[in-house]
């Protein structure tokens, strides 16, 4: 069914509300092969697709290369805050909603529009501007060596549990100035919070009270870290204001480059070609970040923008409240943007929206790749005849409609008992 006729069947539905029989946005994430998913949506309903959120809970998913960078930089059309969503002002999603954490309100940069989202987005660009580029890589890549140091003399270790998961969230502890002991249990405290196991309003507590402590530690010795930067920052206003814009910062950049580690890794692990051509030297360590942003994004799929007014985007009629998922990864692989040989074709060329666009496009883009880069180069040098322990097809993806980063990666290598002097 097309576009055209899905709309103008006698008795089709007239809104979101009324679609039934939706692929659930999760089918593109928890799925061998999302594009075999997107070229199905593609062909019913063109370059914007409803999809179900979860069930009862529709919205539309933005699969269009130049429909998302629409939807991205267009702030007066879409909203980011979800105050604007007609769900949540019928007060519609459930308490144990999995969407609720990226789809209610927020009071930071993220679910913010207009001049108090400038206001607060100002002290993130300049606090992360102040980042001694150098200083983080070295910390990055002991901090790398001595995670690696936990499991090396064992021969085995999962890459996700045991080390992209731990490395982003202590890399980040260290750039606002937290000891060792904090990064430790602030990586609990956020191990927690996005399990989907535990008291996640208890975790919530004991993060922001770590920030708290950190904060009000700053305010009687300033250094010259991050959390110093922002508690003095005259643009936040409140410590609400800073614990949030401090909390965005850390989920945000741990997140992204979780997500960008296990999904580099996982392809050195069973692509043959691409594991062939890292390992081998051919791919620069830089390049095959880049062909895992445009194959593999960190976040597949991004929420949300809500439409200020009724319109038409992509050939769907779109009303005012509407939800529109911004589909990263589908926008990447848009056969409109590509002249032939796939996304792996565009190494060298960064302009996939894996970052998003406009006004709300990721700005930790330098220091996540720093991370992931010394991440990714210490993995290859440290664990030797590294290899998955399972079947490639065995990897699954994490249970979540946002990203497609592998759950866990078991893994065999030869055991090390001691580095080398000569190692980096």
């Amino acid at each position: 069914m097309t576009a055209a006729t899905f709309r103008r069947e006698p008795g089709a539905p007239t809104s979101l509300d009324d679609m039934t029989g939706l692929t659930p946005l999760v089918s593109t994430t928890m799925c061998p092969e999302p594009q075999h998913v997107f070229t199905k949506l593609r062909e019913e309903y063109g370059p914007v697709a409803p999809v179900e959120l979860e069930p009862g809970i529709n919205g539309w998913l933005v699969l269009g290369y130049q429909e998302v960078l629409t939807v991205a930089r267009q702030e007066q059309a879409f909203a980011a805050d979800p105050v604007n969503w007609s769900v949540n002002r019928d007060d519609r999603l459930a308490p144990d909603s999995r969407i609720r954490a990226m789809m209610t309100p927020y009071d930071n940069a993220f679910f913010t529009d207009g001049e108090r989202h400038r206001r607060l987005r100002a002290p993130i660009d300049a606090g992360l501007g102040r980042i001694d580029q150098r200083q983080l890589r070295r910390a990055v890549a002991a901090l790398c060596t001595d995670v690696i140091a936990d499991f090396v003399g064992r021969g085995e270790a999962d890459l996700v549990a045991d080390y992209a998961a731990i490395i982003p969230v202590l890399s980040m502890a260290d750039v606002f100035g937290l000891d060792a002991a904090q990064g430790r249990a602030l990586y609990k405290g956020l191990l927690e919070l996005y399990s989907w196991e535990g008291d996640a309003a208890a975790a919530y507590g004991r993060v922001v009270g770590l920030i708290a402590e950190a904060v009000a530690a700053r305010r009687t010795a300033p250094t010259q870290d991050l959390t110093s930067f922002l508690t003095e920052h005259p643009d936040l206003h409140s410590d609400a204001e800073i614990y949030d814009t401090m909390l965005l910062l850390i989920v945000g950049a741990n997140e992204n480059a979780i997500n960008w580690i296990s999904q580099t890794l996982r392809l050195m692990l069973t692509d043959a070609r691409f594991g062939g051509r890292l390992r081998g030297g051919r791919l620069g360590v830089d390049d095959a970040l880049d062909e895992v942003l445009w194959r593999d994004p960190p976040f597949t799929n991004v929420a949300a923008r809500y439409a200020l007014k009724d319109m038409e985007l992509g050939g769907q009629s779109i009303r005012r409240g509407d939800a529109l998922i911004l589909g990263l990864a589908a926008a990447n692989a848009d056969p409109r943007i590509h002249t032939g040989g796939g996304t792996s074709a565009e190494v060298g060329n960064r302009a996939h929206v894996s970052w998003s666009a406009g006004p709300h496009s990721c700005p930790a883009r330098l220091p996540a790749r720093l991370i992931v880069r010394t991440a990714v180069e210490t993995a290859l040098h440290r664990l030797p005849g590294v290899r998955l322990a399972i079947p490639a097809e065995e990897v699954a993806p994490v249970d979540s409609a946002w990203t497609r980063g592998p759950a866990a990666l078991p893994v065999r290598f030869t055991p090390v008992q001691q580095f080398g002097s000569d190692q980096p």
